[in-house]
């Protein structure tokens, strides 16, 4: 290989590098990676989810499915969207990362809006892993009752958070109740552990979300 040929090789290799990096430099194509790490869903639930139009979200998933980032099963009349295999998660999960070591807009943006995060005593995996093996823990999945249906944490009971203090007279209060959610930055097991400790439970959140809990090769039921 020549010096022409080497340098065309090089254009066209890191070219096709940028179009993945292009894909994921959007904040919107990001959040639906991060929803569609729960699980598969329809263009219209992303939407919803998302608090964006139809058309836009479409729009969006074209974009990542160009770069090869998610894949789409077609039923009837709806187009089913899901990630395109757990890589897709784990670049997300690094970009998530190296945005949290290097950004110091993020702290803010936590500390600015999950004001008593700090108060609510996460537990990790590791440790919530053997408090399940121990018998020592009753865990809350307080996702939407799909994402509960496409993956769960063995043995946690579907207790959407919306519905969560209708159900307070089925958890004994004699037992560490753990809730879980989507991940870091989502604020469902934050609103469930608040209201758990409202009615005198003892709760605590998992601090990683369920794809991160997947990820790390921790055991799963669907």
């Amino acid at each position: 290989m020549n010096t022409l040929e080497h340098r065309a090789f090089k254009n066209q290799l890191f070219e096709q590098f940028a179009r993945v990096g292009k894909a994921f430099a959007n904040p919107h194509r990001l959040e639906l990676l991060d929803l569609l790490a729960q699980g598969e869903r329809t263009v219209e639930e992303l939407a919803r989810e998302a608090g964006m139009s139809v058309a836009n979200t479409s729009r969006h998933l074209q974009e990542l499915r160009a770069a090869r980032l998610v894949e789409v099963r077609r039923e009837g009349l709806y187009r089913h969207y899901r990630l395109a295999d757990e890589r897709v998660f784990s670049a997300w999960r690094a970009l998530r990362e190296l945005g949290e070591a290097r950004l110091a807009e993020i702290d803010r943006l936590v500390e600015a809006y999950l004001t008593d995060r700090d108060s609510l005593e996460a537990v990790c995996a590791e440790e919530l892993l053997q408090k399940m093996r121990e018998g020592e823990v009753l865990v809350l999945d307080v996702r939407p009752e799909e994402e509960y249906r496409a993956g769960h944490i063995p043995g946690a009971r579907s207790v959407p958070v919306e519905r969560l203090e209708a159900y307070l007279a089925e958890i004994p209060k004699d037992r560490e109740v753990v809730a879980y959610c989507r991940g870091p930055y989502c604020v469902f097991a934050d609103e469930a552990v608040a209201l758990l400790r409202s009615h005198g439970y003892r709760a605590r959140r998992l601090r990683e979300g369920m794809p991160d809990w997947r990820a790390a090769g921790m055991p799963v039921e669907s």
